[in-house]
């Protein structure tokens, strides 16, 4: 592994969340006066309980019972699952069961299905005599069994805890639950801290505190994404670039860095002290290597037991299914790194799946609109020719019953059904329109995260194909689980290893310590001025150099979500204006108000929700554009605070009811601002005549793919670099690139030589930060040996000229 050494120092939090003169607050309550629910140990765990299963709660006033039987029947199914295959694997004979071999009555009865069972002390013996590897696979099974019902009974206490806090604490019944939301559960929560003091480490505690305990390992997960850091893109010869993100990879990459033994961090709510100094990291980083190393050896060892185990529960699970409905396997659904890549900073699990689910309808049109032509002849002329013979054999069926005992003639009938149902899939409707970029601006309105050159580029197979990776086809969701005990091991240890110095540099530059929360990803604190991008309505406000930027404009449409989500949360000055400035500019378009000077014409008179129903209703009838749309919810918009106060009503249902018209006006909010905001960010990077863009991806290609102002430059280091996954060269004024931070900036940052008005950034230490021509012999004196890995090779770089100033 290459070693480099920074100059990067950890990140220190933009703010403090506590109030003024709490930095080192210790609550103390006299032990008379301590309530049940004072100085919660593990606040996290137990935030995490309440949120993770509100959606069961909230569904019925049996949701605690919902619960429970559903862990229950987990194991009853994981019992069930290897007794099954084992008692069909050793106990029946299919000599007597495919009537290969008679057996003797003594009287004329039929053949009975017992008859094929063999006795048991027969079927005990080949068990211990003949297979060894089912032994072990039974010992396996018992040992992970045991570990369930264990955890399934300290389940059971931790929902009686929570019933009990919800009854007790939040004075809230069981019969209210069903027409709560999260939202006043979570005000509810906020308000007992004051008198129950649930955290000693603060007086009060705030929404962003919530969600930070909740989400604290998912927005790592999320920001590592955002940052390409995951090896979760590969380029195979024959496929091109694909995704590979699994719930056993994704599994194997929380018990490395979050609570696996040897993990980067101490307990739920600390890293470890030695992850957070810089000194030692190329200790850290080999240690972490091999600690990968050897989870990827476990891996592969158990890799035949956990295959076995996937290809049979994914029989027992989707055979019945696919008989059932053998279209359902051409369904889509959102893959697992969608989710992760589509995910807000500090969005719940809930949260991020109604919002997903809302865009389902749009990803499904826009998907179908590439059906191949060639393809849709065929699947007609096969669904034809097997609905010809199934046609046959159900009129002779109908005619004479007998036909059923004809050997293979009621599979032929089950497969011919199953061949029609398939090939429909592949024919489209004959009334479908296409018009992909209208549904690419609705799908863009709730899922809220695109790459610039999708717009614009709706119709091409290649924007197709790479939104398939985020909305892939449920059969090969099913797939990817089945290979995953395979692949996983392999990208351990060959992909994730080499990636263990920018791991521990990620860890040390993006963790803050939060009064009363602990250590949190800097990311999730939403701070324009520490992670802001220039190209997001951000510029003048950040502070952050390339390295320290989210990709996407994740800070800032992670930061609008949360305000809009959660409209109680009081934000730091600087954010306060950000959001109510941003707020500003699309209600002065939404009512038809002259923009200020720098915009080019209308940005909401281009943003087209289009015709699609589901949309126009949250906004108002009729409505098929994003401006009429705006003006319609502009008036309400005024007196959105004051709707979002007024009480849940004299009943239950009216309480449900105003609750659901707020959230759906929240989510209507939502995509109107993330519309306006990639529209803008489009205008901004047309008007820069001197900023280029990158698509970033696992890049394998070699360096000419550079343009010719990076060739050109003299940088006999840069080439020793492993490949940055955002390998930006820019060309830009110096503007463009903060030069001084505040006071209260505790980050280095550092900027490339500014010559003829060029400022050159080669590439950047992994995770570490960047490079400079100027700086780069002081810092590495001794040469890095160069790897024979795809790992050097720079990404590629597109220029994108501007079009208007």
């Amino acid at each position: 592994m290459a070693h480099f050494d920074t100059e990067y120092q950890r990140l220190e939090a933009s703010y403090s969340d506590s109030p003024p003169g709490e930095a080192n607050l210790l609550m103390h309550v006299p032990e008379g006066a301590k309530s049940q629910w004072h100085h919660i140990e593990n606040l996290d765990l137990f935030f995490q309980r309440i949120s993770f299963n509100i959606p069961c709660l909230l569904c019925s006033k049996n949701g605690f019972t919902c619960m429970l039987l559903g862990e229950f029947f987990e194991l009853v199914q994981l019992l069930f699952v290897v007794g099954f295959t084992v008692f069909l694997a050793n106990c029946v004979d299919y000599d007597i069961l495919f009537a290969n071999k008679f057996v003797n009555h003594t009287d004329s009865s039929k053949v009975t299905l017992p008859d094929a069972f063999l006795p048991v002390n027969v079927c005990s013996a080949r068990i211990q005599d003949n297979n060894a590897f089912v032994i072990f696979v039974l010992i396996i099974s018992g040992v992970f069994w045991l570990h369930r019902l264990v955890k399934f009974i300290y389940n059971v206490c931790c929902y009686w805890e929570i019933r009990s806090f919800y009854i007790n604490a939040l004075k809230m019944n069981m019969s209210e639950l069903p027409y709560a939301t999260w939202q006043e559960v979570q005000a509810r929560i906020v308000e007992i801290q004051k008198e129950h003091q649930i955290c000693i480490h603060k007086k009060e505690l705030t929404e962003l505190d919530i969600y930070h305990r909740i989400l604290r390992f998912k927005n790592y997960m999320v920001a590592m994404v955002n940052k390409s850091l995951l090896p979760v893109r590969f380029r195979l010869p024959v496929f091109g670039d694909c995704v590979f993100y699994t719930r056993g990879l994704k599994y194997n990459f929380e018990l490395i860095f979050f609570w696996g033994p040897g993990s980067l961090f101490e307990n739920e709510w600390s890293l470890k002290p030695e992850y957070k100094r810089g000194g030692n990291r190329l200790e850290l980083a080999d240690r972490l290597a091999s600690r990968i190393l050897w989870i990827g050896i476990a891996n592969l060892l158990l890799c035949p037991v956990i295959l076995v185990w996937q290809i049979l529960y994914a029989f027992f699970s989707y055979t019945e299914v696919i008989k059932r409905e053998p279209g359902s396997l051409g369904a889509r659904c959102w893959s697992l790194y969608g989710r992760c890549y589509l995910r807000h900073f500090n969005e719940l699990d809930h949260e991020l799946m109604s919002r997903l689910s809302k865009g389902y309808k749009a990803a499904s049109k826009y998907m179908n609109c590439f059906l191949s032509p060639l393809l849709t002849v065929v699947a007609k002329n096969v669904a034809f020719f097997a609905g010809s013979l199934l046609a046959v054999l159900i009129a002779l069926t109908i005619y004479d019953e007998d036909v059923l005992a004809v050997e293979h003639v009621l599979s032929s009938v089950t497969l011919l059904g199953v061949c029609i149902t398939v090939c429909r899939s592949f024919i489209p409707d004959k009334h479908m329109v296409f018009c992909p970029e209208q549904l690419l601006r609705v799908i863009l309105a709730h899922i809220h995260y695109m790459p610039d050159h999708w717009q614009g580029n709706a119709h091409r197979y290649e924007t197709r194909d790479q939104f398939s990776q985020l909305f892939q086809y449920k059969a090969v969701f099913i797939l990817e689980e089945l290979l995953s005990p395979v692949v996983t091991p392999i990208i351990l240890i060959f992909c994730l290893r080499r990636k263990s110095l920018e791991i521990i540099d990620f860890f040390r530059n993006f963790t803050v310590e939060v009064i009363g929360v602990g250590d949190t990803c800097s990311f999730a604190q939403m701070d324009i001025r520490q992670h802001g991008h220039p190209a997001w309505m951000s510029e003048g406000k950040t502070e952050a150099s390339i390295y320290q930027q989210a990709e996407d404009g994740k800070t800032e449409l992670s930061l609008m979500h949360f305000a809009i989500t959660n409209p109680q949360w009081q934000p730091p000055q600087e954010t306060t204006h950000f959001i109510s400035q941003l707020k500003e500019r699309v209600h002065r378009e939404a009512t038809g108000f002259p923009e200020e000077a720098h915009l080019c014409p209308s940005t909401l008179a281009s943003v087209h929700f289009g015709r699609d129903s589901y949309l126009a209703n949250h906004a108002a009838a009729g409505v098929s554009d994003g401006a009429s749309a705006l003006r319609s919810l502009s008036p309400i918009s005024s007196s959105l605070t004051d709707a979002r106060t007024v009480s849940s009503g004299s009943s239950a249902w009216e309480g449900q009811l105003t609750s659901l018209i707020l959230s759906e006006y929240a989510s209507t909010e939502m995509s109107i601002h993330a519309l306006y905001m990639h529209e803008l960010h489009k205008q901004q990077s047309r008007g820069e005549l001197s900023r280029h863009t990158w698509h970033r991806q696992e890049s394998d290609e070699s360096s000419d793919s550079l343009p010719e102002e990076v060739r050109s430059q003299p940088n006999p280091h840069s080439r020793n670099f492993p490949r940055s996954h955002t390998f930006p060269t820019t060309v830009a004024s110096p503007s463009a690139i903060p030069t001084s931070a505040s006071g209260g900036s505790s980050h280095q940052r550092y900027s490339g030589p500014t010559t003829g008005g060029k400022v050159v950034r080669s590439a950047r230490v992994p995770m570490g930060g960047w490079a400079e021509d100027g700086q780069a012999a002081s810092r590495h004196h001794d040469p890095v040996p160069e790897e024979s890995s795809e790992d050097e090779m720079p990404p590629q770089i597109q220029k994108v000229n501007s079009l208007c100033v």
